[in-house]
C-alpha cells in the first residue's frame, strides 16, 4: 500500500543525483568521510557546493575511536560493530543539518560484505529510510546479497549505490571482476537486478597509489563500465586533489571522496595546534 510513494521517493532521490551530475558539468563529488559522519563538516561541504553526501558505519567506528582504531584500514574490521541505531542517528542529523534537497547516500552494518553475520533487515530499511537517506551505499560481494539488497532498499523507497572490485584488492568492496571485459559483465547484470548507481573500486586507496594519473589498468577497466551502464557512474578509492582531474573526461559521472578530506581536516588541526602552542 505503499509502493506508489516508495517509487516516487525513489524517483525524487534519482532527480537529486542527475540534478547535481548535470550542476557540475557531468562529473560531480560525492562527499564522505568526515564530511559525511560529522553534520558540522557535511554542513561546510554543501555550504562549498557538494550535493551528494555519504555517512558509512567504517568512517564512523574512526571517528568515535572504536575499538581504538586510528585508521581507516583498522575500521574496516570492526565496522559492524557499530550500532545500526547510531547510523540512523548520524543519518538524521546531517539530513537535518543540510537540508532536503542534498542526496544522502549511507552505509551501514549488513549493507557491506561484513566479517561478521550481519543481517540488513526490512526493519533497518525502514528506519533507515525514515532517518531521512535517499539511498543506502553497498559492497556486497555477490549477485545474490545485492539483489535481495535493492529488493529492500526500492521496498522503501532508497536507491541503491553498488560496485564492482578487484579479486586482489586488500579490501573486497563489492562483486568481483578482473578483466575488463569481466567488469563489463558484471556492470549488466547489476543493472538487471535493480542497481540505480554502479560504482568502481580502483583499488588505490590501499595500494599507495599517489600519482596524478590513473593507473592503466584502473583506466581499462573503468572504461569497460562506462561503456555498458545506462545508470550513473561511480568511482571510489584514492581519489584525491591531485588525481581527480585525471578522472575527468573519462565518463565517470561521481567521484567518492573521503580519506583526502579526512588527511587535510588532520593536517589543518595539527598545523593549527602548533600555532597555538609556539613560543
Amino acid at each position: 500500500m505503499i509502493y506508489g510513494d516508495m517509487q516516487k521517493k525513489r524517483e525524487i532521490a534519482l532527480k537529486k543525483v542527475k540534478d547535481a551530475i548535470n550542476a557540475d558539468g557531468g562529473t560531480t563529488l560525492l562527499a564522505t568521510g568526515i564530511t559525511g559522519d560529522d553534520a558540522r563538516f557535511a554542513l561546510a561541504a554543501v555550504e562549498a557546493g557538494a550535493r551528494m553526501l555519504e555517512p558509512n558505519h567504517p568512517a564512523v567506528a574512526l571517528a568515535r575511536g572504536h575499538k581504538g582504531v586510528t585508521s581507516m584500514h583498522a575500521a574496516e574490521e570492526v565496522r559492524h560493530e557499530i550500532d545500526f541505531d547510531e547510523m540512523c542517528r548520524v543519518t538524521a542529523g546531517v539530513r537535518a543539518v543540510v537540508g532536503h534537497e542534498i542526496y544522502i547516500t549511507v552505509g551501514v552494518p549488513g549493507s557491506f560484505t561484513e566479517t561478521m553475520p550481519t543481517p540488513f533487515t526490512e526493519e533497518n530499511a525502514y528506519a533507515l529510510s525514515r532517518a531521512g537517506a535517499d539511498g543506502v551505499h553497498t559492497h556486497k560481494s555477490t549477485l545474490a546479497d545485492l539483489k535481495d539488497m535493492v529488493e529492500l532498499c526500492h521496498k522503501f523507497g532508497m536507491l541503491v549505490d553498488a560496485y564492482i572490485a578487484h579479486p586482489a584488492d586488500r579490501h573486497l568492496f563489492g562483486i568481483p571482476a578482473e578483466s575488463p571485459q569481466q567488469v563489463a559483465d558484471t556492470a549488466k547484470a547489476m543493472q538487471d537486478i535493480g542497481v540505480d548507481l554502479i560504482g568502481l573500486m580502483t583499488g588505490m586507496s590501499y595500494e599507495g597509489v599517489e600519482a596524478g594519473e590513473i593507473p592503466d589498468v584502473v583506466r581499462k577497466r573503468l572504461e569497460a563500465l562506462i561503456r555498458v551502464t545506462t545508470v550513473p557512474t561511480l568511482a571510489e578509492g584514492g581519489i584525491n586533489p591531485v588525481n581527480f582531474k585525471a578522472f575527468i573526461g573519462t565518463g565517470v559521472n561521481i567521484l567518492v571522496v573521503g580519506t583526502a578530506f579526512d588527511d587535510i581536516a588532520r593536517k589543518a588541526v595539527t598545523d593549527t595546534v602548533k600555532i597555538f602552542l609556539e613560543r
